[in-house]
């Protein structure tokens, strides 16, 4: 049987943003695998133009994605959120093997089981060229800036 992953819906806007802040951290840690304890075993995800089912082709498709974008930092901030779901908008930044930067922009829309783990997960996502001068997210949020909301540039 799978744990429970509180805070549990309904939401509200504190336990709206603790779950945004606990998703953004565990994706900063860019392991496949814990992230991937947050959704149902039965989770569908739709990425971009690619559609995932399941903890073991989320395990799969965050590895990939890990191998190529390096160097990767995110930052989600809430948008919306109802009953059990969440609207976030992020970015994120990473380089790629050959050392070209990118800002990527996107928004999720997600909905949870009663138990607080996500069964749907919806991302649209812009890719941005950057310098590495230009990149302004760098490793994990520091504690001292959690719920500050990121600019649009």
């Amino acid at each position: 049987m799978t744990e429970d992953r509180p805070p549990c819906p309904p939401f509200t806007q504190e336990t709206a943003l603790q779950r945004v802040q606990a998703a953004e951290d565990a994706w900063n840690t860019c392991d496949p695998h814990r992230v991937a304890l947050a959704y149902t075993p039965d989770s569908i995800w739709r990425n971009r133009d690619t559609f995932v089912s399941g903890r073991e082709e989320i395990v799969a498709f965050l590895t990939r994605k890990w191998e190529r974008e390096l160097d990767y930092a995110l930052r989600k901030s809430l948008w919306a959120f109802q009953g059990d779901r969440i609207a976030v908008r992020f970015q994120y930044e990473w380089r790629d093997a050959e050392g070209r930067c990118r800002r990527s922009y996107g928004n999720e829309l997600w909905e949870f089981d009663e138990r607080g783990l996500m069964r749907r997960r919806e991302a649209s996502i812009n890719d941005v060229a950057i310098s590495e001068a230009e990149r302004r997210i760098r490793g994990p949020r520091p504690r001292e800036e959690y719920g500050i909301d990121i600019p649009l540039r």
